[in-house]
């Protein structure tokens, strides 16, 4: 099995206050969307039905929120948790202050609030990350605030 070369950041690079501005961006299709929130099973028309949906204050359907925050934290990985993440340890606060459609395309910040080392396990730590998400026209969509478990950087 070949092993996986960390790409992210470890734990002693992860200091309050840094903030990561991913160079990925996402553009998000109606069949993402649909796909989504089809095989979570979730069978709210306001995502389904676009009948339904221009009933609606938004007037067309909305981009599931669950699959929003699972791409916001998909596109931080890269450069922040690749390889140097032990676990997703939970969140503390996510929001969604304006909506997502199809053929938004959403970029992503991700700022360390905390980091403290780990009682139990000294090669790792927990980092407090705030992560942020824009649309193409840098209205914030979604802020979520979560742990992870880190690896600490290996002895040469």
């Amino acid at each position: 099995m070949a092993a996986i070369i960390p790409k992210g950041m470890w734990f002693e690079e992860l200091t309050p206050g840094v903030i990561v501005q991913h160079a990925l961006r996402r553009t998000i299709t109606e069949s993402d969307n649909v796909q989504f929130t089809v095989a979570t099973m979730n069978p709210a028309p306001l995502h389904l039905d676009f009948a339904y949906a221009a009933t609606t204050q938004f007037g067309r359907p909305l981009v599931n929120s669950m699959f929003t925050i699972a791409l916001v934290v998909g596109i931080s990985v890269h450069e922040l948790t690749h390889g140097t993440t032990v676990a997703n340890l939970g969140f503390e606060r996510v929001t969604f202050p304006a909506p997502l459609f199809h053929g938004d395309t959403i970029r992503v910040e991700s700022e360390v609030l905390a980091a403290r080392a780990s009682s139990s396990q000294p090669d790792r730590g927990v980092v407090t990350f705030e992560h942020r998400a824009f649309n193409q026209d840098d209205v914030l969509v979604c802020s979520a605030v979560r742990q992870a478990l880190m690896h600490r950087r290996p002895e040469a």
